[in-house]
């Protein structure tokens, strides 16, 4: 039996991990352009991979009581994406500051800016407690964390 093949989490570039999306038809709305809502979505899955690829789970948060709730993002439209485009969701986390983090976002098609985001998210218990992260977590974050002078 042939093993079946998992979906790409991405890559990372130096600080940045990049996401490939395809946009489909479900994606775009009457005018064949992506629906303005659905580019969080995209945000969301590049943060969530960043994560995955660096080795922390989203099961293991839940496990460990812990999970991040958006609580400021900063849009700035620049081009329409349409039906087949080939992006890359360019996701960097810059810096930890007590339960917040800090996250910049671009979602790109070839070497055009189609949308960017400066986002923050605060860690938080399962029952919506702010909480530091853990000392492990920030530990594997630091290496692709902004150098602070």
């Amino acid at each position: 039996m042939t093993e079946i093949p998992q979906p790409t989490a991405g890559v990372f570039d130096g600080r940045e991990h990049q996401l490939p999306v395809r946009i489909y038809y479900e994606d775009t709305d009457f005018s064949g352009i992506v629906y303005h809502a659905n580019y969080l979505r995209y945000f969301e899955r590049g943060r969530s991979d960043f994560f995955r690829m660096i080795g922390i789970s989203h099961t293991a948060l839940h496990a460990a009581d812990t999970a991040f709730a958006i609580i400021r993002m900063e849009l700035d439209f620049k081009r329409a994406a349409r039906i087949d485009d080939a992006l890359l969701v360019r996701t960097t986390y810059d810096r930890v500051k007590g339960p917040r983090l800090f996250v910049s976002q671009r979602i790109t098609r070839g070497d055009e800016l189609i949308a960017q985001a400066a986002g923050e998210a605060v860690c938080i218990t399962l029952d919506g407690r702010v909480r530091k992260p853990t000392a492990e977590m920030v530990a594997m974050m630091a290496p692709w964390l902004e150098a602070t002078s």
